[in-house]
């Protein structure tokens, strides 16, 4: 499948911006960024930052004494990011979160909305969270619950298993909605020194503007064009369009709207870990 960074390259961020940013981020972005709006001054770190959906309501929401850093492991993703109105005060950078190249106790708040499944080493980028988090900082991000309790990527899913029975797609089910034992996160991030503070289960409504549009974004704008291109790549078009029609008949014509079900995981930074205490003998900010 390659590199995450790889997912969301070329036409993928303005059809994932465009299809899938209003239908399915936008509204959990507004509740992630209420949930960080007593951060009054300081600095907060965006991982995953995508198109910056999340990025620019922190950008309106929170006052101009909070310096705000949005990364993202795909440099395409980022760039677009930048290019949006209103992000003039975000420092943006091309950053892998299992690898974030900034000094101990750097932040007060890291965030990260619907990244955290895509990590490839989840224990490394948990670490490196608390890492660059002062002490008594929090993180706090998202992620999908299963595939069945979030209803328009179900549908899409299945049309395109059917045009590869013998190799079904698997990577929605797999990665993004594949991460959803909220136990066993809560264990990783208490294993890199966390306090778990609290586990929110989130249900929210999906609009869309009408099905074909809903296609377009799952079927071009999504980790599924990857794998369905790998399959057959002359034939996405023609699975968009059917997954069009199987939206049309489950949810009807013109605007349509779905359940889509998250989980929002905070956590806090009570103590220091051997890395932290490194690097404060180590002034220069080198990483360890």
């Amino acid at each position: 499948m390659g590199a995450p960074g790889n997912l969301y390259s070329g036409s993928v961020p303005v059809l994932y911006d465009r299809y899938r940013g209003p239908v399915f981020f936008q509204p959990y972005a507004n509740d992630l960024a209420r949930r960080v709006a007593c951060l009054t001054a300081g600095r907060l770190l965006e991982t995953a930052a995508g198109t910056g959906i999340l990025t620019r309501v922190l950008a309106r929401l929170l006052p101009q004494r909070v310096t705000l850093v949005a990364t993202d492991v795909s440099r395409d993703m980022i760039e677009f990011a930048a290019a949006q109105g209103k992000v003039e005060r975000v420092v943006w950078g091309e950053v892998d979160a299992i690898a974030l190249p900034f000094p101990a106790m750097t932040f007060d708040t890291v965030v990260c909305q619907f990244g955290v499944m895509f990590f490839p080493d989840k224990l490394a980028a948990y670490r490196e969270a608390h890492r660059v988090l002062k002490l008594g900082g929090s993180f706090i991000f998202n992620v999908w619950d299963r595939i069945e309790r979030n209803e328009f990527c179900c549908v899409v899913n299945e049309v395109a298993a059917r045009f590869f029975p013998d190799d079904p797609p698997g990577l929605m089910v797999r990665t993004p909605y594949g991460y959803y034992d909220t136990t066993l996160i809560a264990q990783q991030l208490r294993s890199v020194g966390f306090d778990v503070t609290a586990v929110d289960a989130v249900e929210l409504p999906s609009h869309a503007p009408s099905a074909q549009e809903l296609a377009i974004g799952f079927c071009q704008g999504s980790p599924l064009r990857r794998e369905i291109e790998e399959r057959d790549a002359a034939r996405l078009g023609e699975v968009t369009d059917t997954a069009a029609n199987a939206l049309l008949t489950r949810f009807g014509p013109g605007p349509i709207s779905g359940a889509m079900r998250a989980y929002v995981i905070s956590a806090r930074k009570t103590a220091l870990t051997d890395s932290d205490v490194c690097q404060r003998i180590h002034p220069d900010g080198q990483r360890p």
